[in-house]
């Protein structure tokens, strides 16, 4: 269930359902898609012969996916854009057969000083592979809604 501002709090960790094992076509599609020939991802004996020993796996496509399943659970009607990414790290390369999943903490956040309906909220994206090695860790800014008056209204009642 999506999130508004109030109810993302720093220290808050969300563990995303949707685990992804990446095929040949899911790397074929992105580098083609994204003009990115690099041999690297495209060609096996190019990546036998470099220091990862096979193809590796587009690192963008780990990283849109890793940020991609977040949506569902956190953002999904209640952002209001990506503001921009302060770090991008892939300590560990993917590989086609890798399994990925995808875990968020909150980080921080602060109210908009220029949209009063919204506040600014930074998120760290984790993606691990199935031996938990960490493949790829962003922080990212992300401009979200906060709760409509009226429902911010009832949920201070009830509380």
């Amino acid at each position: 269930m999506s999130k508004y501002f109030e109810d993302l709090d720093p220290g808050q960790v969300y563990q995303h359902a949707l685990h992804r094992t990446v095929t040949d076509v899911d790397n074929l599609m992105f580098t083609c898609l994204t003009h990115n020939d690099q041999p690297l991802h495209l060609d096996e004996e190019f990546g036998k012969k470099t220091m990862w020993g096979s193809r590796i796996v587009h690192s963008l496509w780990t990283l849109s996916f890793v940020n991609g399943v977040t949506v569902s659970d956190l953002t999904l009607g209640t952002t209001l854009g990506n503001l921009g990414y302060e770090e991008i790290r892939f300590p560990n390369p993917v590989r086609i057969g890798d399994t990925i999943r995808s875990e968020t903490t909150i980080v921080s956040k602060r109210e908009s000083a220029k949209y009063p309906d919204a506040g600014i909220v930074m998120f760290q994206h984790d993606g691990y592979n199935q031996r938990e090695e960490l493949v790829v860790r962003a922080i990212r800014a992300g401009l979200m809604m906060k709760r409509p008056a009226a429902a911010a209204a009832a949920a201070a009642a009830a509380a």
